[in-house]
């Protein structure tokens, strides 16, 4: 079972059938069972029964979850993999002491594979959706799997089974979501 984190300023707000909906269908899909925990309710015990967790993206004005960073301290010590989106990123690279910064970017972008990974495969271009005000820097234990020092797209734990994109896949590259689901670091 996958984790669906929603990230979303409050539980069931209309971005959840933008930015958490779909990507619980893609794996609807593929033949993944899922469950869709707010942040702001998310339990150890919840954490521990699944194989995998997803950090949802949100809507471009949708900071709040930044400003509740402490609350995803369980993530450090969490063995499963972990798969942030967009905002899901940038919480993943607070959580490991990286920051928040300004990346604004709407639209389709080729985004530069330069590291081979089980998520994300072979160095290559690929284009994918960008909807989103903010990136993350790279915190200390992680490489990049996409994109430049300067403007992340894509990170991993160099021991962890973590990763960051900052695009979604769940508007192209649905993909993703599917090596995700059956990733077992």
């Amino acid at each position: 079972m996958i984790l669906l984190v929603d990230l979303c300023f409050e539980r069931e707000s209309l971005s959840r059938c933008e930015f958490v909906d779909p990507i619980a269908y893609a794996l609807n899909r593929a033949g993944f069972p899922y469950r869709i925990t707010h942040y702001k309710e998310i339990r150890k015990n919840e954490v521990g029964k699944c194989d995998g967790i997803i950090l949802c993206g949100t809507a471009l004005k949708d900071n709040a979850y930044a400003e509740h960073i402490e609350s995803f301290a369980w993530i450090k010590s969490c063995e499963k993999p972990i798969l942030g989106i967009c905002a899901g990123m940038q919480v993943i690279g607070s959580v490991f002491g990286g920051s928040i910064v300004a990346q604004p970017a709407i639209g389709l972008e080729k985004i530069k594979i330069v590291r081979d990974s089980p998520l994300l495969g072979e160095p290559r271009e690929i284009e994918g959706y960008h909807l989103h005000n903010f990136g993350v820097s790279l915190p200390h234990g992680f490489q990049i799997l996409a994109g430049t020092p300067e403007q992340v797209d894509a990170f991993r734990h160099i021991v962890k089974p973590v990763y960051g994109i900052i695009f979604h896949p769940e508007v192209r590259n649905k993909w993703i979501i599917e090596r995700f689901a059956a990733l077992r670091d």
